[in-house]
C-alpha cells in the first residue's frame, strides 16, 4: 500500500532505469524525505533498483579540492566533452549549507555554478546542501548517487571544498579526482594534511598560469605516496584549464583508464561493496550509536549480512534499522 503523495516505488524504478528526468527528480526527492512512510517507500525504490548494475556498470566520480580551485568550471567542461561523446551524465553538486536558523539550505545553486546553456535530456544536475557535515558530503549523497547510477553512464559528485575533511568522498566514488589551484599556497598544505590519501587522479587547474601551474604539478608529484597505494596504478597529475578548455580530454582519458583498471583487476565490485558497508555502518552508528550496532550483530554481523546480499545492501540497511527500532520499541 502506497500512501497519498508518495509514488509507487516499483513503477518509479522502471521509469528511472529508462532515464526519465522527471522520475529521477521524483526519486531524489523521495530519498530526501525523512518521514517514516517515505523511508519505507525509499527502501522499496532502492531495492527495485538494486542488482548487478550497481556492482559492474557506470562510473561514479568524486571531484574534490579547496575552494576557488575551479571545480565547478572543470566539471562543466568535462560534462560538455562527455555529452559530445554520447555519454549520459548525472551530477550531485554538494553546496555549503546556510546556518540552521536560516533554514540550512544550500547557499549556491548548481545550475548557476555549472553552466550548460541548452536543455539536455542526457544531463541531470541536482544541488544538495551538505547539512554542515564535516566530511564534505551529506548522508543523502550515498543513496542518491546510486539511484543516479541506475540510469546515467557517468555520475559526478562535486564536494563543497573544505580541504582535508573531505575524506568521505573516498567512501562513495569509484574514482576520486582532486582539483588543485596553482600559486594559492593551499594545494600542498592540503596534501600534507592527509588528503594525499584520497585521490586517484590529480588535476592542476588554471594551467594557463604557466610556470606556477607546472610547479604545483611537480610538487604534487613529489608528495608522500598513499599508504594504500596500488602498485598497478600510477596516480597521474594532469595540467588542465577549464577556461581555455585544454587538458580536458587527457584528464578524461585518465579517469576512463582508472575505471578500466578497477574493472580489469576485479576491484570495482569489491570497492562498491566496501563503500556500501562503510555507509551502512556510519548511518546506523550516527542514528543509534554503538549499542544500536551491537543489536544487529556488531561490525562482524553487519559485514556478514551485507556480504551475503551484495546487490541489495540498501534493503539490508533498512531491515537492520527496523530491527533496531523494534528493540528500542520505537517507530519512525
Amino acid at each position: 500500500m502506497i500512501l497519498a503523495n508518495l509514488p509507487d516505488p516499483e513503477q518509479l524504478a522502471s521509469r528511472i532505469r529508462r532515464g526519465e528526468r522527471a522520475a529521477v527528480a521524483s526519486g531524489l526527492n523521495l530519498l530526501d524525505n525523512k518521514r517514516g512512510e517515505a523511508r519505507t517507500c525509499s527502501a522499496r525504490l532502492l531495492a527495485s533498483l538494486s542488482g548487478d548494475r550497481w556492482l559492474n556498470e557506470g562510473h561514479l566520480i568524486g571531484v574534490t579540492g579547496p575552494p576557488g580551485a575551479g571545480k565547478s568550471s572543470l566539471v562543466s567542461a568535462m560534462i560538455r566533452a562527455w555529452r559530445l561523446s554520447g555519454r549520459t551524465v548525472g551530477v550531485l553538486a554538494v553546496d555549503p549549507s546556510s546556518r540552521p536558523e536560516l533554514g540550512g539550505g544550500a547557499l549556491l545553486g548548481d545550475r548557476i555554478r555549472i553552466k550548460n546553456t541548452s536543455h539536455d535530456e542526457g544531463l541531470f544536475i541536482r544541488s544538495l546542501a551538505n547539512r554542515n557535515q564535516m566530511g564534505g558530503v551529506a548522508t543523502e549523497v550515498w543513496p542518491m548517487s546510486w539511484l543516479m547510477l541506475a540510469c546515467f553512464d557517468i555520475v559526478v559528485i562535486e564536494t563543497v571544498g573544505v580541504g582535508q575533511t573531505e575524506i568521505e568522498i573516498a567512501e562513495i566514488a569509484d574514482t576520486v579526482c582532486y582539483v588543485a589551484q596553482p600559486a594559492s599556497g593551499d594545494a600542498i598544505q592540503y596534501l600534507k594534511s592527509g588528503i594525499i590519501e584520497i585521490p586517484d587522479i590529480f588535476a592542476v587547474n588554471k594551467s594557463d598560469l604557466g610556470a606556477a601551474a607546472r610547479k604545483t604539478a611537480a610538487e604534487i608529484g613529489r608528495s608522500a605516496p598513499r599508504q594504500d597505494r596500488r602498485e598497478e596504478w600510477d596516480y597521474p597529475v594532469c595540467l588542465v584549464s577549464a577556461t581555455m578548455n585544454t587538458g580536458i580530454k587527457e584528464l578524461q582519458e585518465h579517469i576512463d583508464r582508472h575505471r578500466g583498471f578497477l574493472a580489469s583487476s576485479a576491484l570495482l565490485g569489491k570497492l562498491r561493496v566496501r563503500h556500501h558497508s562503510a555507509w551502512v555502518i556510519r548511518l546506523l552508528k550516527e542514528e543509534f550509536g554503538t549499542f544500536g550496532l551491537e543489536l544487529v550483530g556488531g561490525l562482524t554481523g553487519i559485514g556478514e549480512r551485507l556480504s551475503g546480499n551484495r546487490s541489495g545492501q540498501f534493503q539490508e540497511y533498512d531491515l537492520m534499522r527496523q530491527h533496531i527500532l523494534s528493540r528500542f520499541k520505537l517507530s519512525d
